[in-house]
Formats: structure tokens, C-alpha cells, sequence
């Protein structure tokens, strides 16, 4: 074990108040695809169809983000240490919650109960309104699993409108372009100045305004360690820094 793992475990252990965060190296270490990397989604799909304009305004690009989704799923992700160290960390009592990044559910397939999902998820679909602006979603509300979606694209429809208003359905998650919801990004705030300890582990720490909800631990008063197999803008913020892959590091130490 490396010096900097030996401090973690050690830190881990004078911990009483544990919040974990978590962005896509987590989850790449399940087999999901991250964006850029190669093989990664951006090498198969447009990136510009991910922006939440071009989904409102074209049934194609539509169209594609159900296909894309479709094998999302069909990857049939497991939760790795990352995920289970974290969980076991809420059970003991030692933790309150986890933010991440990702759209997985893994966490919440690990036993994690709070869970902030600052990008959505996508094991739910919302209807976003006829026509939403300004990257607000303005729908009715309705919102079902993915499976409701998934049944209907495998029955034929490419484009499923909303049963109840007969607006856009799209992926709870967040596209570029679209704004985050305001209240997950102000409890995922709190919770990590609420923390002793912040684990911010598998994220580039690049993407905000999620980038920056790390930085609240230090607020509080509590102390940041990164980890993480690439150097990221908070390094010189944490108390400690662990390269190396979220999976692996956690699940020896912890």
C-alpha cells in the first residue's frame, strides 16, 4: 500500500461524518463508457446531441438518445468497491450520504440511501413541457421508470410524448445546456459542509457548477482528499492527494 493510500485509510478511520463524491472514473470502473475517452460515447454519437436545444427542436436527435440509452442499459453495470466501500460507510452510521456526478443508480444498487444526483438519472424519464426554453425543463411533472420509455421505442415509437400533457419526454438526466436543479445542487452543498471528511473520488473535477460543490467541505471546516488517477484544479485545496483509480484504492483501504 502507498503512503498516500495509508493516510487515507488513516483519515478514513478518524472520520465521523463521511461524504463521498463521485464522478464518471467511478463509474467507468463498472464498464460504463465515459464521454471522451477512446471507445468512449462521444466516438459513437455527435456530441452536439447531447445539448438540450438540439434534443427539444429535432425528433432525430431524439431519436438517437433513446437508441443510446437502450445500451446504456443493456451494459448491465455492477457496483465496484467505490460504490460498496461508501454504502458500507452510510450503514455504520460514519456517513450521511454520497453526491455524485454519474446517472447510473449504481450507488443506490450498492445500498447507498441518500444519494444526490446532481446530473439526474437515468432510470427515470420526465416530460420536459411542448417547448422548453432557456434550458428549463417546463413539464407537467409527470415523470416514469426508463422502462416506460424503452417499451414504447421497442413497440415503435422513436419519439414518446407525454401521456398526461402530450409534451417531450426526455432522460431525467441533465444535457449540456439544460440548468441543474437548483435544490439538488443547494442539499448536495450542505451535505459536504456537514462532512468532517470529503472523499472526492473518479472525477476530473472540471464540469460546474458540480466542480465546485467539493469545496464546501472546507467551509465547514472539514478537510478534501482527491482521488483520482489525473491531476485535478482542487490538488492544491485537499489536505491529501491519492492518484489512482476510485475502485481499487477504496476497496483496499477501506
Amino acid at each position: 500500500m502507498s503512503t498516500e493510500s495509508a493516510r487515507l485509510r488513516e483519515m478514513i478511520g478518524q472520520a465521523g461524518r463521511i461524504v463521498g463524491f463521485t464522478g464518471a472514473g467511478v463509474s467507468t470502473e463498472s464498464g460504463i463508457p465515459d464521454f471522451r475517452s477512446p471507445g468512449g460515447i462521444w466516438t459513437r454519437y455527435d456530441p452536439r446531441d447531447f445539448e438540450f436545444s438540439r434534443y427539444v427542436e429535432d425528433p432525430e436527435v431524439r431519436r438517437r438518445s433513446w437508441q443510446m440509452r437502450r445500451e446504456f442499459f443493456a451494459a448491465a453495470a455492477q457496483p465496484n468497491p467505490a460504490h460498496l466501500t461508501f454504502a458500507r460507510l452510510e450503514r455504520e452510521g460514519r456517513s450521511p450520504g454520497v453526491i455524485t456526478q454519474n446517472i447510473d443508480g449504481l450507488h443506490q444498487d450498492a445500498g447507498s440511501r441518500t444519494v444526490l444526483e446532481l446530473h439526474g438519472t437515468a432510470r427515470e424519464v420526465a416530460c420536459i413541457g411542448t417547448r422548453p426554453q432557456h434550458g428549463v425543463p417546463r413539464g407537467c411533472g409527470w415523470r416514469a421508470p426508463w422502462e416506460w420509455a424503452s417499451e414504447r421505442v421497442e413497440a415503435g415509437d422513436t419519439d414518446p410524448g407525454c401521456p398526461q400533457c402530450s409534451g417531450l419526454v426526455k432522460s431525467a438526466t441533465i444535457s449540456f445546456g439544460q440548468m441543474l436543479d437548483e435544490e439538488v445542487l443547494e442539499r448536495a452543498a450542505a451535505l459536504a459542509r456537514s462532512a468532517d471528511l470529503l472523499i472526492a473520488a473518479g472525477s476530473s473535477l472540471q464540469v460546474h457548477p458540480a466542480a465546485g460543490v467539493p469545496l464546501e467541505v472546507l467551509r465547514g471546516g472539514g478537510r478534501l482528499v482527491v482521488l483520482n488517477d489525473e491531476p485535478t484544479p482542487l490538488d492544491d485545496a485537499a489536505a491529501l492527494v491519492v492518484r489512482g483509480r476510485a475502485g481499487e484504492v477504496l476497496g483496499a483501504v477501506a
